[in-house]
């Protein structure tokens, strides 16, 4: 009792102390939603991040298999005699018995050794597996930082935008994409480059705990887990630090380096607002997930127990109707995250133009802000000053 007592006392703290904070959170939600409704294609693109990714699944799943089924069978020598120089030689099968090997050691034998081969190509069969794993994450970490920069460009075009929407341009989808596409490629590539070699390094970390799980010593497990548990940090900071990037990148179209730095030092200077605009828009986006899932689960329950008289006729009759239930419920879950990570990604991009006007305008005639009339009262001003045309 008194534990929850001392939290909710913590909680009302902060409630107080951040009010401020929480409603500027609420003001970019609704900037977001209203953003969303201007330029309502954006909600279409994670369409084009799935096909992309799903090129680059097909690409890698078809060349693993071609690597795995590319070895040859092997024969060797299985020789009684231990004083036979052919011995654990390899052998050809159709041609043994035509050879001297049977006179020179009698009752040797031609039998299958392993499934792979001894060129130099089937050596390390491994390590070009690897390589693959290393290219398909890379491909994939790209399609992701295409889509994030894309978006981030269009509804920065909407924040910077002086008359809301008639200053917005015609396309901002397709505009955002094509200079992604034109001018900032190599910065992505290299976000997603750096990405992928942590991924990596986390996948070959994972085949070695469990290449090791029989024989490994106390010391071993710690240090694996150690290493485990700092790579999964490492990610989670870059995957951060990336976002923001692109976003700085779709905004000024500096190169990689230079926007993860500025977009990180200008985090840390609104290190509150961060935190308070995180914690509101994943709690928020998480219920809207639920509530989409869970509504598309109830209607899919009474259509599969024929319990909606207009498409009782339709609904099949089924024994067992809970794996396609639970496969719908999944599948409306998975596509309501697809479509609220665009409305993630425009709150997150309104926050850093948000930031970034606070800090190079102040309201005067010669540096008017560009945030919306519900921000600019709630930082305590009365009116809008006047832009400059």
């Amino acid at each position: 009792v008194i534990i929850l007592c001392v939290v909710e006392v913590i909680i009302i703290l902060m409630l107080i102390f951040l009010r401020n904070r929480i409603r500027v959170a609420i003001a970019l939600l609704k900037e977001g939603s209203r953003a969303i409704g201007y330029i309502m294609s954006t909600l279409f693109y994670p369409i084009v991040t799935f096909i992309l990714i799903a090129i680059c699944i097909s690409y890698w799943a078809v060349t693993a298999v071609f690597l795995a089924t590319s070895g040859e069978p092997v024969y060797k020598v299985m020789a009684n005699q231990t004083l036979c120089k052919y011995a654990n030689l390899t052998c050809d099968p159709e041609t043994f018995n035509t050879t001297n090997v049977t006179k020179l050691c009698p009752g040797a034998q031609c039998t299958f050794a392993f499934y792979g081969g001894e060129s130099l190509y089937h050596k390390y069969i491994f390590i070009f597996q690897l390589a693959n794993a290393f290219v398909f994450l890379w491909l994939v970490n790209f399609a992701i930082a295409l889509g994030q920069c894309t978006l981030a460009g269009a509804f920065a075009s909407y924040y910077w935008a002086s008359r809301k929407p008639a200053d917005i341009p015609l396309w901002p989808l397709f505009s955002s994409f094509g200079r992604a596409i034109r001018y900032h490629t190599g910065s992505l590539a290299f976000g997603a480059l750096i990405l992928a070699i942590v991924q990596l390094i986390r996948v070959i970390l994972e085949y070695l705990d469990h290449k090791l799980k029989g024989t490994q010593n106390s010391f071993t497990r710690f240090l694996l887990c150690c290493l485990k548990c700092c790579f999964w940090c490492l990610e989670k900071f870059l995957k951060f630090i990336n976002r923001n990037a692109y976003i700085m990148i779709a905004i000024y179209g500096k190169n990689f380096c230079t926007s993860a730095k500025e977009a990180f030092f200008l985090l840390m200077r609104n290190v509150v607002r961060v935190a308070v605009l995180d914690k509101v828009t994943d709690f928020l986006l998480f219920l809207g997930k639920i509530l989409v899932a869970g509504g598309v689960g109830v209607l899919a329950f009474f259509f599969f127990t024929q319990r909606i008289p207009v498409f009782a006729q339709e609904a099949p009759t089924l024994n067992y109707y809970w794996v396609p239930l639970l496969t719908v419920i999944i599948g409306s879950y998975l596509v309501a995250h697809g479509f609220f990570s665009v409305y993630a990604m425009c709150v997150d991009t309104l926050f850093l133009c948000f930031c970034e006007d606070l800090e190079r305008n102040d309201g005067s005639t010669a540096k008017p802000y560009f945030m919306s009339a519900s921000l600019h009262r709630i930082l305590g001003k009365k009116e809008l000053s006047p832009k400059k045309a």
